[in-house]
């Protein structure tokens, strides 16, 4: 039995739903859904606010009847109005077991208390979060909010579970912010650690004077004032030329002035900076006397002539320049400096007044076990074989299972021999042979002796067309090198004849230096090749049509033009297939076909790529790393990893004409307390 109360709010209700109703009518609501939505939340909060406040006896009867205690209440029907889609208005009922569990009975007294806590504990929220720094836009508006509810208690309060719901939110945002922010760190550690590993793959040397650094880019028009004075000049040995021709004294003697004095303005300037202060005022009296000139002077065809003239006279001093520059830089090369000149023959000297010939033996076993690791070096230069020695020892693992084979000439065998005796690394084994007691190497059967012994060889090696002049002979000064003329330089084509004994085996030339251990090499399966060795071709370079004759018919029916070139200096060659192939047999055909040299010019190179064409085993670059003779911008990185470095090329490391930043990498295995080294006073 309901109280009379109880049955007043009820009243009170409906009263209240009917004038929602009302509203809605009035299309204050909306629309149906709406208006029930309405009704629901109304049913929430505004019917349970307008309650009638239960006086003494309502509160003993509704504690006699249990009321309070929701879940043991009787059901109670909830009367409401709503507006169904046609737009008429209708009557419901609801009971209270069927509500869902979102709605909840709130007792009015206990109300002001609930809301009193509840602003208290958003105020304590809003202070720790302040102090935590995590305060943020939406955090402030929120705050707000709450404080507002506080300052106005007629305002609703905020629902316990929305409460809760808006800190589980906050919760996660800051969560979702706090993870953002790691992440967002460690792509940028991600990219400064990129950024970095680029920046030690950048070459930020300076090369030569197109470096980026230089004085004279710092201005891309530094130059302009010189080019002007430059072509100024030009001009006036030009007009002064036509002025002499016409009889014009005056003006073809302030042209000369002129000219004169720009050249000595100019100097050895290259840039603007670098010219003479009174640069910029002979260059505008230059160019007052040369309008002066033109007015006077000028004749389209006579000008025309002077400087097509003065173009081809400038060429052939230019020619004769370079031909020169190319003979001095040849003669450079091969000009044996005095302290290595000194070096032989102190070694000599002491090698026949010891007596050290006689007492010289060998294990012959050794010198032709095919187990162990054999390198031949075909050379005259003591200075530069010892080091190719002391740099594959250093780095070589079990020394004494390494045996290195040395050929030269007659006139440096015996201090060859000496030098070994007295400075032979430990536990290796060294043997140095004479050339010349190869008897079996004749002009019979050698192609390359034959033609030297040749009067058109002498005539082509020698005379050179009798030349009157340096520049007639320049075609050939590159040829007219000793080496070509030196069988040391042919002879790795008869290895199997010079080691017979011997299966594989490493040719190395004199101006390597080795910096790894090469004994790998020997293991490694040449898939039926002959010869192994680093390829040299980059793009359309050192590839066959650079050296070999393609308008030959021989050549042009017999091998491909754009085939890849590769390197002497470090080859492992495999005598077996050597043998079986008959690969001397084939660099005897080639070269006596090349007799007249109109399939290659000389050298050992041309016949070595036509002998093993399609029998050559390709290295990986790294073995082998050539240049250090003549190119300044290779790649440094390149040259410290490479396990042979090449000083092929005019600038060897001994001599003075070496490339400075490589000379190290030679000059590290020289001994310089030997004390015959400091006899002849050699310091590398």
């Amino acid at each position: 039995m309901e109280s009379p109360s109880r049955r007043f709010a009820s009243f009170v209700c409906i009263v209240v739903v009917i004038f929602h109703i009302v509203l809605v009518r009035a299309n204050v609501l909306g629309d149906s859904t709406t208006s029930r939505e309405v009704i629901r939340n109304w049913l929430q909060s505004d019917c349970a606010k307008n309650r009638v406040r239960k006086d003494q006896d309502d509160k003993i009867y509704t504690s006699a009847a249990g009321v309070g205690n929701h879940q043991d209440e009787k059901d109670i029907d909830i009367v409401a109005t709503y507006t169904d889609t046609s737009g008429v208005v209708r009557l419901g009922t609801v009971k209270s077991k069927d509500l869902s569990a979102s709605w909840y009975w709130e007792d009015p007294i206990n109300e002001r208390q609930d809301q009193l806590k509840s602003s208290q504990r958003l105020e304590d929220s809003s202070q720790s979060r302040v102090r935590l720094g995590e305060f943020d836009k939406s955090s402030l508006v929120e705050l707000r909010s709450r404080d507002s509810v506080t300052q106005n208690p007629q305002m609703s309060p905020l629902n316990p579970v929305k409460l809760q719901r808006r800190a589980s939110r906050q919760e996660r945002k800051d969560l979702r912010t706090a993870e953002l922010l790691r992440e967002d760190k460690e792509n940028d550690s991600q990219v400064q650690a990129a950024a970095i590993e680029r920046s030690k793959e950048l070459d930020t040397t300076a090369k030569g004077r197109y470096s980026i650094w230089r004085r004279e880019h710092e201005n891309p028009n530094s130059d302009d004032t010189l080019k002007l004075m430059r072509d100024q000049i030009i001009m006036a040995k030009a007009y002064a030329s036509i002025a002499r021709a016409k009889n014009e004294t005056y003006l073809y003697k302030s042209l000369i002035n002129h000219f004169r004095e720009n050249r000595r303005a100019i100097g050895e300037a290259n840039t603007d900076s670098e010219l003479h202060s009174s640069a910029l005022a002979r260059a505008k009296a230059m160019g007052n006397i040369l309008s002066k000139a033109k007015d006077k002077l000028y004749d389209s065809i006579n000008v025309a002539r002077k400087l097509r003239a003065m173009v081809q006279s400038t060429e052939n001093t230019v020619d004769a320049l370079k031909k020169q520059s190319a003979f001095l830089i040849q003669l450079a090369a091969k000009t044996v400096p005095k302290p290595l000149n000194c070096l032989p023959l102190v070694l000599t000297t002491d090698y026949f007044l010891q007596g050290r010939q006689k007492r010289v033996v060998l294990n012959k076993k050794l010198l032709e076990d095919p187990s162990l690791y054999h390198y031949a070096i075909f050379s005259d230069n003591v200075l530069a074989t010892s080091v190719v020695i002391n740099s594959t020892m250093l780095h070589a693992s079990e020394p004494e299972k390494h045996v290195f084979h040395i050929v030269t000439d007659k006139l440096s065998f015996a201090a060859m021999k000496m030098w070994f005796l007295v400075n032979s690394p430990a536990k290796v084994t060294i043997q140095v042979e004479n050339i010349d007691n190869f008897k079996w190497l004749n002009s019979s059967y050698c192609s390359v002796l034959r033609q030297l012994e040749s009067a058109r060889m002498k005539e082509y090696y020698f005379k050179a067309s009798h030349p009157s002049t340096l520049s007639d002979g320049f075609e050939n000064l590159k040829y007219r090198n000793p080496k070509y003329l030196s069988m040391l330089n042919h002879l790795r084509f008869y290895l199997p004849e010079v080691y017979p004994k011997l299966e594989k085996i490493l040719f190395l030339d004199d101006d390597i230096v080795v910096q790894k251990d090469l004994t790998p090499l020997w293991s490694l399966d040449m898939q039926g090749m002959v010869n192994a060795a680093v390829e040299t071709c980059k793009e359309s370079f050192h590839r066959f049509d650079k050296y070999l004759n393609f308008s030959h018919p021989k050549i042009s029916e017999n091998f491909d033009p754009n085939a890849c070139g590769w390197a002497f200096g470090m080859n492992m060659f495999d005598l077996k297939e050597w043998r079986r192939r008959n690969m001397t047999g084939i660099y005897h055909y080639w070269q006596d076909m090349n007799e007249d040299r109109t399939l290659w010019k000389l050298g050992s190179l041309p016949p070595g790529l036509i002998t093993f064409y399609n029998l050559t085993y390709p290295l990986d670059r790294s073995w082998h790393v050539l240049g250090l003779g003549y190119d300044p911008q290779l790649n440094q990185t390149e040259i410290d990893n490479a396990a042979v470095v090449h000083y092929n090329g005019n600038y060897k490391p001994w001599l003075e004409l070496a490339i400075a930043k490589y000379k190290s990498y030679w000059s590290r295995y020289v001994m310089p307390d030997n004390p015959y080294l400091q006899l002849c006073h050699i310091s590398q």
